[in-house]
């Protein structure tokens, strides 16, 4: 099991990557002509949707890497570097390309849109999952997969909280406030995927260590 300060760096960096104040006006624009039943339909559905995917990441993660002959410190290095590329398009203010495409948003119906894109790729995408399988891999006492339950529960009800805000906040806050908070979490989040890369290398090439 780790101690404290390592699963409280594990949930931001989830809460960084997942990012649901700057995920806000974009489902504002997918929800934009929505009813207000349809709108608490494709939240509920969204959110539902994001703790599965995280769910079976945590739960089957581990096997797939083993299945494919992927090594963690591997995984690490490719997870660091999808990280930075998110990170330097939150510090840009811009919606990175890899969570998040028009194209993706295209996709017919209300439910399809709550799930695609909205909870994959544009909440629980690549950055978060590879995030989880990493993070899952530290330890394999029963103790740390109650915590990284645990962990994605807590993000899981923030998301909810910020889909709640949304009336709220799509009146109170404009684009300049959600871009500030943005940036200030990709700069978080570069400062992880560095980290990452690090040990990921140096797991690769132990001469460096």
């Amino acid at each position: 099991m780790l101690d404290f300060t390592e699963y409280t760096k594990i949930f931001i960096a989830l809460l960084a990557i997942v990012n649901p104040i700057g995920a806000i006006p974009i489902v504002i624009a997918l929800t934009a002509d929505a009813s207000e039943e349809e709108f608490k339909r494709t939240t509920r559905i969204t959110v539902i949707s994001v703790l599965v995917i995280l769910l079976a990441a945590l739960l089957t993660g581990e096997f797939i890497l083993k299945f494919f002959g992927i090594s963690v410190n591997s995984f690490r290095v490719a997870g660091g570097i999808l990280l930075l590329l998110m990170a330097l398009s939150m510090l840009h203010a811009r919606q990175s390309a890899i969570t998040y495409s028009k194209e993706e948003a295209s996709n017919g119906g209300r439910e399809s849109t709550a799930v695609i894109p909205i909870s994959m790729p544009l909440l629980a995408g690549p950055g978060a999952i590879s995030t989880i399988i990493l993070s899952t891999h530290k330890s394999h006492e029963p103790l740390h997969y109650m915590f990284m339950v645990l962990e994605i529960l807590i993000l899981v009800g923030v998301l909810w909280l910020a889909f709640l805000a949304i009336p709220w906040i799509s009146r109170h806050t404009n684009q300049i406030r959600i871009n500030i908070f943005s940036r200030v979490m990709g700069l978080i989040l570069a400062a992880i995927a560095v980290e990452f890369i690090a040990n990921g290398i140096k797991g690769l090439f132990p001469v460096l260590a």
